[in-house]
């Protein structure tokens, strides 16, 4: 970011004051946005000596123009000690509280107090109705403490009375991994600058974030593309329409040109997790689903299971699993399929079925999504078996999972996902979905994205059938572009959940009700091109 700054300055002729005035002004309208009235509202600023405390004294001094009742700013340090367009902004502060004390009998609407003792720093109260955070920004690296240990402690103290705004990232978190680095201010709102910073999105620092709003502040969109040298990105709802405009039907379509996925799922006591990921297909709107599962769980899947939906019977292990035995009438049911996916409820993996598996996926012709068994029945993941561009291998794991395939620990994988999603598709060339909260999306060419969708109340069995079932019924209707079908996929899959707990709640939350909003969010994001138009020819 501060690179881009520099840019911004350099190729766009915008000075580094304009890019710290916009910054305030940007603080204030989200303030104001949030329905806070400035006239009527006591600020409080807390100021580190850095570029990200010169934010905050503009903040101040705009909300001061604007007709606040106070504001207070509190600079952890001495002015003398600052620097730059952060220096400047500080002594006009000053120099406002001080003409306005000459005045007899005037009280100054807006102050500075430099702290400079521990003990000053732990006792800061003074009734404000909001506290801004504008203490270190994103050049943190290690724990606060002494000062500013203690003036963290007294924002966070305000957190039953006031509101809290935290400029740009909460302080104590880190903007480059999103994890606290000792204590953390919990802000109610942050206003970040330019673009999303890790420590803005990935849990558990997003909750500190509050409600997270993205300000421009001059930087053109181009520039931040060509120049940020980042594969990391968010996700937006422009580009899942854009994907969903790009992949609608035409009007000639029939079953079979809009996706044939052929299902490879269940076992004996495990069909539901089959019939969950079925109907999900179907609601992602591939026209034909077959769903190959062992044979003593054939009977159970066909009354659980939507009668649209095809089944076959594989042979089976004794534990009522899929058999190795049962490769050939699979291969030959995935021929011509536009899709195949595999794994839900599998259930035992013995080396009957662990074979069956790695041939399967190994002679693959077709697009293949591999899921929770699948995945199982495959870790630690072969070194030798890779995807490719001409039959490409969605993974779906959860963290466990993705331990297993990699050999790392759990915690391994959780304190890192980013790279240790993109470190297992670049290196095997498979697009990988490492699910959870903010579920990441990395492809092969070390490109990574990070879904804004979705809620605790996922957490359900059976959640992640459904998406293994949204991959393959969007990437079955267009299987050129994997990465974006993968992409709208766990998006709307997010986004269905969302809609499902506003109307339940999270803790009442079950897949199928994922399932039920499927179609709303579809709507949501695609509008009326989704619902589509009848011409009826009239004559007169």
């Amino acid at each position: 970011m501060r690179e881009i700054d520099r840019l911004t300055v350099e190729r766009c002729g915008v000075p580094y004051p304009t890019l710290m005035e916009t910054a305030g002004a940007r603080v204030v309208e989200a303030i104001i946005g949030q329905g806070q009235s400035i006239t009527k509202s006591a600020f409080s600023v807390f100021c580190g000596k850095g570029n990200n405390g010169g934010d905050g004294a503009v903040i101040a001094r705009l909300l001061w123009m604007r007709g606040a009742v106070f504001v207070c700013v509190y600079l952890f340090g001495r002015i003398a000690e600052t620097k730059g367009e952060a220096r400047t902004n500080f002594e006009i502060v000053s120099q406002i509280y001080e003409e306005e004390r000459k005045r007899e009998n005037f009280f100054p609407r807006l102050s500075i107090q430099e702290i400079i003792e521990e003990e000053d720093a732990a006792n800061i109260y003074d009734g404000a109705d909001v506290v801004i955070d504008a203490l270190f920004g994103t050049g943190l690296t290690r724990p606060a403490d002494g000062l500013y240990a203690k003036a963290i402690e007294s924002i966070n103290y305000y957190g039953d009375t006031a509101t809290i705004v935290s400029v740009d990232i909460p302080s104590g978190l880190s903007s480059d991994t999103g994890q606290p680095i000792g204590m953390c201010v919990q802000a109610d709102l942050t206003v970040s600058f330019t673009a999303p910073k890790i420590g803005n999105i990935l849990p558990p620092a997003d909750e500190s974030n509050g409600k997270l709003v993205i300000a421009s502040i001059g930087t053109p969109d181009w520039l931040i593309e060509e120049e940020s040298g980042s594969n990391l990105h968010l996700v937006e709802e422009k580009q899942i329409a854009n994907w969903l405009r790009a992949s609608r039907r035409p009007a000639d379509a029939h079953k079979g040109s809009v996706g044939d996925v052929l299902l490879i799922a269940g076992s004996r006591g495990k069909s539901g997790a089959a019939a969950l990921s079925s109907e999900s297909i179907l609601r992602a709107g591939a026209g034909l689903v077959t769903v190959a599962t062992a044979r003593s769980a054939q009977s159970l899947l066909v009354t659980q299971a939507r009668t649209e939906v095809m089944t076959e019977a594989l042979d089976e292990t004794h534990e009522g699993a899929i058999s190795s035995a049962a490769l050939d009438r699979a291969l030959q049911l995935a021929q011509k399929r536009s899709v195949i996916a595999i794994g839900p409820g599998l259930s035992s993996i013995d080396e009957s079925t662990r074979a069956f598996v790695r041939e399967i996926v190994e002679r693959r012709t077709a697009p293949m999504v591999i899921d929770a068994d699948g995945l199982n029945a495959l870790a630690p993941w072969p070194e030798d078996l890779k995807g490719s561009d001409e039959a490409p291998i969605i993974v779906t794991p959860h963290p466990g999972e993705m331990a297993r395939l990699t050999g790392k620990t759990n915690a391994e994988i959780v304190a890192d996902r980013i790279n240790a999603a993109r470190e297992f598709a670049t290196k095997r060339h498979i697009i990988t979905v490492l699910k959870g909260s903010r579920t990441i999306i990395a492809a092969p060419d070390g490109r990574v994205y990070v879904n804004p969708t979705g809620n605790a109340g996922m957490a359900t069995a059976g959640s992640g059938d459904v998406l293994t079932g949204l991959v393959s019924g969007l990437l079955a209707q267009r299987a050129s572009e994997p990465l974006e079908a993968t992409i709208a996929a766990v998006y709307l899959h997010g986004l269905a959940g969302d809609l499902a707990a506003n109307k339940l709640g999270m803790r009442s939350l079950v897949a199928s009700d994922i399932i039920a909003s499927l179609s709303e969010a579809m709507l949501q994001v695609g509008g009326d091109a989704e619902r589509g138009q009848t011409n009826i020819i009239s004559t007169i």
